[in-house]
């Protein structure tokens, strides 16, 4: 499997399409603190974005709006802009932080004629949108939403675009080795020494690089890498010391501890989380 995929696999990529159609007046996001990001699809008409730092963006053309994680803004248009939209939330699991969300801009927006290939997935979804009497419709939307952020992602990868995070690192010529064997392989010993020896640099230059280009000390990396699969393998029924061995630790009170520390439950607390309330 290549390596954008797995990393998608192992954050279960989620998108939910829940508006279609013509905006009039003010719609707020994010204001309940709910853990996901948004995009939205200005088909056409004139849009405004606003409470980004109390800017007010107005978009006039057919764009992308990409807020990857969770961030309180609003969108706002006149009966007379004619804003045609398609919104949809973003989630990664159940993870309050994820490396794939943290490796891609706070916002993006993107003409749509400046990736006139992603056209296709955008004739897809508002075809199905139109079918209101079809069998699974709402399913259908979802997954070609979700396609649609897969390849916007590796557009952007592609392009170079991505200026720091995990993605960035699966791009550079030395750190990519390390991190497709740490990803592969979560249960070996990775030492600093045994990681700076497979991107074939010294402690320090291997240590000075790998924060540069991904925004984390590789133990901070490697932490967050593990807790990812654990949160995969516990939500596949495993058990919490089965689970503990996968990803390198001896107890499965020595994974409960940096599960802990990382999101601020113990594996269980995190499993009942994930039930929707009785």
């Amino acid at each position: 499997m290549d390596h954008l995929s797995q990393i998608i696999d192992r954050f279960t990529l989620q998108a939910g399409v829940f508006y279609t159609g013509k905006l009039c007046g003010l719609s707020n996001f994010n204001d309940n603190d709910a853990l996901e990001g948004h995009i939205h699809l200005l088909r056409s008409g004139t849009l405004s974005i606003v409470g980004l730092n109390k800017q007010k963006i107005v978009l006039d053309r057919p764009s992308l709006i990409f807020l990857p994680r969770p961030l309180k803004h609003g969108l706002q248009a006149r009966e007379v802009d004619n804003a045609e939209l398609i919104c949809a939330t973003l989630s990664y699991g159940s993870s309050t932080s994820s490396l794939l969300a943290d490796t891609l801009p706070d916002l993006l927006i993107l003409p749509l004629e400046q990736s006139p290939f992603l056209q296709t997935n955008i004739d897809w979804i508002i075809q199905e949108a139109g079918e209101e009497e079809q069998q699974g419709r709402q399913a259908v939307m979802n997954r070609l939403m979700e396609i649609f952020i897969i390849n916007m992602i590796r557009s952007l990868l592609n392009k170079g675009e991505l200026a720091q995070g995990m993605l960035s690192g699966l791009m550079h010529p030395q750190l990519k080795k390390v991190l497709q064997k740490l990803h592969n392989a979560p249960e070996k010993s990775w030492t600093l020494e045994i990681m700076a020896e497979n991107a074939a640099m010294s402690r320090s230059k291997f240590a000075e690089e790998f924060k540069k280009v991904i925004g984390q000390t590789p133990n901070e990396y490697l932490v967050n890498w593990r807790v990812g699969v654990a949160q995969t393998l516990l939500k596949q029924g495993k058990s919490v010391s089965i689970v503990a061995n996968s990803v390198g630790y001896e107890t499965a009170s020595a994974l409960a501890r940096v599960f802990r520390k990382t999101c601020g439950l113990s594996p269980k607390e995190w499993l009942d989380s994930l039930q929707p309330p009785a």
